[in-house]
């Protein structure tokens, strides 16, 4: 196992990718049951309004948990072998929203005209990502807005946990902090706090201890309890396995079509290349050129999961960010995707135990990771406006769009403005010129 996965060669061990791939599980367990809620439950229950329709009927809540562990287990197996990297992969957020309120809702396809579309996506990320493109559109990101777009993970994933457990909220219409009778706000900074002594007098696998620590608290404060069975039932895929339908698609014209694939395909692809790149450049994994080893089969295989995702029922498999969390514990090889992957397995029975660990545990180590994280924006000269502000709009654009995607696009989109208004077209790679008109297109045919 240790020559395979090159455990000492990477100067890890088989103790640290274990307690890497356990935390990174942790971090992203969630996604277990949210995505089902996302794709098939109604939760306004009772309007009338349409925005609160689901893109499933609430009978398929099992088979999509199934068929979100099963795809997320694919995923990260797939990216323990053929990348040998500490990448977890899973059915992503805001992929699953854009399935459920853009594709089904927005423009009127099916559920199983929608997995079509995402099994089409899924076979074009995977024509980029075995082509020489792939390696073209990594090779093509700017070394000031790889550091960026470290950066910019870095308040992303501390936005997410902060709003998971509702410290940060929207009641008043803008956000501001929610701290009166905010049960899990609480417990959630306690858990900061000892995740943060702990990793102030470097305790290894200070990130698990915090979480579990967190969740012992969390009992008696009412926030988790036992589930009353172990196993789920009504366990299967029937219902979903190779419903795509491909004809009723082609049949809704080409336009939309294009649209979405096109759109799904291109998230993904960012999503997964800025998780890469950040979360890489902030461990140190990267090479003297400021790319990942292994990268490249990295979105290999997470293309292949999501065609593979598609066929069992879900939206879109995506390398999770959340991945950051096992790596800041010092997993450094595919041994702790491959972890990952079989905990996601063993949720597919034991899904009521995965959900004893509550969100507000696991909202300290996102926060964390977020701390380490920053330290990309060290490397960016701030004092060059032409590359500050792209670098700017690229971080503070992830937690405010909710986005890695969305923040890479604005980073390339006003770079490429910038040194063409500056009359320095020639400084900018091709490519990133032809992402970037591919960005603005997705954002000018999503929003008409």
């Amino acid at each position: 196992m240790d020559k395979f996965f090159k455990i000492s060669e990477r100067g890890s061990s088989i103790r640290t990718e274990i307690v890497g791939g356990i935390t990174t599980f942790f971090a992203m367990a969630y996604i277990i049951f949210v995505n089902p809620n996302m794709l098939c439950v109604n939760l306004n229950a009772g309007t009338n309004d349409p925005a609160f329709y689901p893109a499933m009927p609430g009978e398929l809540w099992v088979p999509v948990l199934v068929a979100t562990c099963a795809a997320a287990a694919i995923g990260c197996v797939l990216t323990a072998l053929l990348a040998n990297a500490p990448f977890a992969q899973a059915p992503g957020m805001g992929l699953n929203a854009f399935f459920t309120y853009t594709v089904c809702l927005g423009m009127g396809y099916t559920w199983q005209e929608a997995l079509a579309i995402v099994l089409l996506s899924g076979v074009l990320f995977l024509i980029i990502a075995v082509s020489p493109l792939r390696s073209k559109i990594i090779a093509s990101i700017p070394a000031f807005l790889k550091s960026a777009i470290s950066a910019g993970i870095g308040l992303f994933i501390a936005f997410i946990g902060l709003l998971n457990v509702k410290l940060i909220a929207f009641g008043s219409g803008v956000p501001a902090l929610n701290f009166a009778g905010n049960k899990d706000g609480i417990l959630t900074l306690i858990g900061l706090l000892v995740i943060a002594i702990l990793m102030c007098y470097k305790v290894k696998g200070a990130i698990v201890i915090g979480i579990l620590v967190t969740t012992v608290i969390a009992f008696p404060m009412g926030l988790t309890s036992f589930p009353e069975a172990v196993t789920m039932e009504g366990v299967t895929l029937a219902p979903l396995f190779m419903k795509l339908n491909i004809g009723g698609v082609m049949e809704k014209g080409l336009l939309p079509l294009l649209t979405a694939v096109i759109s799904f395909a291109l998230v993904d692809c960012f999503d997964t290349v800025g998780t890469l790149i950040g979360t890489a450049t902030n461990a140190g994994m990267t090479d003297r050129h400021g790319n990942l080893p292994g990268g490249d089969r990295a979105l290999i295989a997470d293309a292949i999961a999501t065609c593979c995702g598609a066929c069992l029922g879900t939206s879109t498999v995506t390398t999770f960010v959340e991945s950051s969390t096992g790596i800041s514990e010092g997993a450094r090889t595919g041994l702790s995707s491959l972890v990952v992957g079989v905990l996601f397995v063993i949720s597919i029975l034991l899904a009521p135990i995965a959900g004893i660990i509550p969100s507000a545990a696991t909202a300290p180590a996102l926060i964390i990771v977020g701390v380490l994280m920053m330290k990309g924006a060290v490397s960016i000269e701030w004092n060059d406006l032409e590359c500050a502000i792209p670098a700017f709009l690229t971080i503070s654009m992830m937690p405010f769009a909710y986005s890695i995607s969305d923040g890479i696009g604005f980073g390339f989109i006003s770079y490429s403005i910038i040194k063409l208004a500056r009359g320095k077209a020639k400084d900018v790679p091709l490519l990133v010129y032809i992402i970037a008109v591919l960005f603005v297109l997705k954002y000018v045919l999503t929003n008409v």
